[in-house]
């Protein structure tokens, strides 16, 4: 969906206001980075936001989702779904950026962490499980 949505802007841009290519490549990335800035939970199944609300679900250090306490086969569900579109992506985007698909996913869990907000989940450097309060989220040291 958002690449029909990019591939009609870019098209729309460069022809209907005469920026060429370069403008519409320049459109198309404000469009990636704005798409980045939206809140996850907005992107999601009202199953994942009711799930995240709970603490039944929370974010990763390596940029997964991950299950907080005992698991259900709905919650595995939901996390097995969005896990792989995840790793679709960081696939995608790592290849891209010449980077790993491992240093992108741990880039991605960091900046998703940093993104969660009071009451949400998220994993420690530690690998414990915290709930997040007002204070930011405890960092892992590889984080950018």
């Amino acid at each position: 969906m958002f690449d029909q949505i990019l591939r009609s802007t870019k098209s729309q841009a460069g022809s209907a206001r005469g920026f060429g290519r370069a403008g519409a490549g320049m459109i198309a990335g404000a469009l990636l980075v704005a798409s980045l800035s939206v809140p996850a939970s907005a992107q999601r199944d009202p199953a994942y936001a009711q799930a995240r609300a709970a603490g039944l679900v929370g974010e990763k250090m390596d940029g997964y989702l991950g299950i907080v306490g005992a698991e259900t086969e709905e919650l595995r569900r939901i996390v097995k779904h969005i896990n792989a579109q995840r790793r679709s992506v960081y696939f995608e985007r790592a290849k891209a950026t010449g980077s790993t698909p491992e240093a992108y996913a741990l880039t991605s869990g960091c900046q998703a962490i940093a993104r969660t907000v009071p009451g949400e989940k998220y994993q420690a450097p530690d690998g414990t499980w915290q709930d997040r309060t007002s204070a930011p989220p405890m960092r892992d040291s590889r984080c950018p």
